[in-house]
């Protein structure tokens, strides 16, 4: 798996910094429909797409403790980290 992912959902781009993920699983307790705990132990997406409220999407970014998640708004902006 590459080492950043991408997907766009509920008008962002989320990005997920593989290499920075330490698995501490809060975006997972607030947006389970988006992220998942990999066989890796890494944050991942789930598959396949689902939608969410924004809202609760930028609340799971930033839970991120170190910072693996970036989310970006429709015009590249970015609101986390």
């Amino acid at each position: 798996m590459p080492p950043i992912l991408e997907r766009k959902t509920a008008g962002l781009t989320v990005r997920i910094d593989r290499n920075t993920c330490m698995a501490n699983a809060a975006c997972v307790k607030i947006a389970p429909e988006i992220f998942r705990v990999d066989d890796e132990s890494i944050c991942a997406f789930v598959e396949p797409a689902t939608e969410i409220e924004r809202q609760r999407l930028i609340e799971a970014c930033q839970l991120c403790p170190v910072d693996a998640l970036i989310l970006l708004d429709e015009d590249g902006r970015t609101i986390v980290p």
